[in-house]
């Protein structure tokens, strides 16, 4: 198992390059590279200079003794439910991300499934759009060999403001994603912060949907609440526990970090440091994960 966390923030403030390097230096063996960005037309991604920037990201981790294990695609684009939009821009904009991490060699990328509209009412029809949507994707994971890992969401009520269920956000349903697609191109990433929104504990799905299931993680703290991604021990999970699962149903992959809002206060002479603290929680984890193997 790997310990990984993403280059958002650090991205952000001191560009990706060497973010790639401070995040080697505070001990991470491998790197999550937030694709985020690319929903703007004018970002290097979606430029000729792309593959060359790529080059640069892959030969950066190389020489840091580090690797890039897992991505995210852009999801916080407008105009989903409209079918020019997703044809023209969306899906060819999420598609070059696949081949871009792939060729960065990137194990997985995390793209996230449809839910733009009502979830309650619309499960089947948002399941069938989004066995379309996966299955068009599995091309670009066969020839750039990298998998893609849809992920457990959670959406706002209209009416009352308060977080309610999603595509995914139960083990049954998300399992049920997965087996239906039934192709070694297509997995499962559990954001372990997005089960407390929705009413779930993280470790009993974890336990539910069994290691077969869970490919990739998205590890960060809550307050059952709001979606804070912050860092373990700092909201209200009870992480021991979530650990111990994992462990106990064998999870098999790596231990990535989605926690980059615990950054945001920090002055970037301190970010370092707060780099350094993440990661050793991430190794106290990992090991309750080891521990607890069967």
């Amino acid at each position: 198992m790997l310990l990984s966390t993403q280059t958002d923030r650090f991205g952000q403030r001191f560009g990706d390059e060497k973010a790639v390097r401070m995040l080697a230096d505070a001990g991470f063996d491998a790197i999550d590279y937030s694709m985020f960005g690319m929903i703007r037309p004018d970002h290097i991604l979606r430029s000729d200079a792309a593959e060359k920037y790529i080059d640069t990201l892959k030969a950066a981790a190389e020489a840091c003794g580090v690797v890039f294990n897992q991505a995210h695609a852009p999801f916080s684009f407008k105009g989903w439910d409209d079918p020019a939009v997703f044809n023209n821009e969306i899906f060819p904009t999420v598609a070059r991300a696949v081949t871009l991490a792939g060729r960065l060699g990137v194990k997985i990328i995390v793209v996230h499934p449809l839910h733009f509209m009502q979830y309650k009412g619309n499960e089947e029809k948002m399941y069938e759009l989004n066995m379309r949507y996966y299955r068009s994707l599995i091309p670009y994971c066969e020839k750039y060999g990298i998998k893609v890992a849809t992920e457990n969401m959670w959406q706002r009520d209209k009416n009352r403001g308060y977080i309610i269920h999603d595509v995914c956000s139960q083990a049954k349903e998300f399992n049920r994603y997965l087996d239906d697609l039934d192709s070694e191109w297509i997995v499962g990433c559990l954001d372990l912060g997005h089960c407390g929104l929705v009413g779930i504990d993280a470790a009993d799905m974890i336990r539910e949907m069994g290691g077969k299931h869970i490919h990739a993680l998205h590890v960060h703290d809550n307050d059952h609440i709001s979606d804070a991604h912050v860092e373990p021990f700092s909201g209200k999970m009870n992480w021991h526990e979530i650990a111990k699962a994992l462990g106990e149903v064998d999870y098999q992959g790596d231990f990535t970090f989605e926690a980059d809002n615990y950054f945001n206060p920090m002055p970037e002479e301190f970010m370092p440091q707060g780099a350094k603290y993440l990661h050793d929680i991430g190794r106290y984890l990992m090991n309750i994960v080891e521990t607890n193997r069967k």
